[in-house]
């Protein structure tokens, strides 16, 4: 996947690989998460109700966009960012360093290769970053009443959030809702990972371009964002909905038990398309997204690269 240096390593320090994919992703999350508030909000609008039976407050990504500023300001469309930069730092940071380790291990050369180790990465992210994205949906889907579609928990933020849902529902509350979240970054990660790699090249053989120019991941992170977007949606809103859903004295979900359960009520109540509500700020979201963090990650990874085989080469560097 990646174009390293003539004779240098394909393996950075694990901190380094790590701190790179969080802070590439970072970078990303602060321009897009705009659009992951209209995301959230469109995908919890008209929840387990018949489509046509209930009013439609957001009717598009631009529309939605001018409605939650006019009701809660510009501030409002950065709500949940602290959680959100938390998770696509913890998540992101895991899946990308993993990622390139197997990559460098010679496990994305087999039959299926990228896929598995993309999913395999993409699984043990999410897992270990659930508890941010619990938190940074709540954050999002909550407003002012006269806009508000959810569940609304009325956490005062980030740290507040955490504490509440700690002290009501115990540490295994900061998981609920993980059920949703590794299958739907499994199928994110396997798809994105596995395009970006075979994309680049794809590119990079087809040498439109220099094979250190940077916009060989340009194009292939183009071509991953639009595979993310198609895969992920159902998965998704299924996520949102897990997440974002009150729990009963007994610390159960009051409208889904769990993964299948809420695809079952999600497709007989609202049909297939329930299922991809929120799509166009998904992809509206995702192909930037992808693009930036894909690009800000290779380009990031190739310098280290290449300054790490500069020091190696070095007389008398001991590697």
């Amino acid at each position: 996947m990646l174009v390293s240096a003539p004779a240098g390593p394909r393996a950075l320090w694990p901190p380094l690989d790590f701190s790179l994919g969080a802070v590439a992703c970072c970078g990303a999350c602060v321009l897009t998460n705009p659009l992951e508030v209209v995301k959230t909000r469109l995908q919890l609008q008209g929840e387990l109700a018949a489509r046509g039976s209930y009013r439609r407050l957001y009717r598009g990504v631009l529309q939605a966009l001018w409605l939650v500023a006019g009701a809660d300001g510009l501030r409002g469309l950065q709500k949940g960012l602290t959680a959100a930069l938390l998770y696509q730092g913890l998540m992101n940071g895991v899946r990308l360093g993993f990622y390139s380790y197997t990559e460098a291990a010679g496990l994305t050369e087999a039959p299926g290769g990228r896929l598995v180790s993309g999913a395999a990465a993409g699984a043990l992210g999410a897992f270990i970053a659930s508890p941010a994205y619990l938190v940074k949906t709540h954050l999002q889907a909550q407003t002012v009443e006269t806009i508000a579609v959810g569940h609304q928990h009325n956490h005062q933020g980030v740290l507040s959030a955490f504490v509440s849902i700690y002290r009501r529902e115990g540490v295994t509350g900061l998981w609920r809702g993980v059920n949703g979240a590794v299958p739907r970054v499994m199928v994110g990660s396997a798809a994105q990972l596995a395009t970006f790699s075979s994309a680049k090249d794809w590119v990079t053989h087809a040498q439109w371009f220099d094979p250190h120019s940077c916009l060989n991941a340009l194009i292939a992170a183009m071509i991953s964002g639009v595979a993310v977007a198609i895969t992920m949606t159902p998965f998704d809103v299924i996520s949102t909905r897990l997440y974002n859903q009150p729990v009963d004295e007994f610390k159960r979900g009051r409208l889904y038990c769990g993964f299948v359960d809420c695809l079952m009520k999600v497709s007989e109540t609202e049909g297939i398309m329930g299922l991809y509500k929120g799509m166009t700020p998904v992809f509206v979201r995702l192909a930037p997204h992808t693009v930036l963090s894909m690009l800000l990650w290779d380009v990031l990874r190739q310098r280290a690269l290449l300054y790490t085989h500069r020091i190696s080469t070095q007389p008398g560097a001991d590697f």
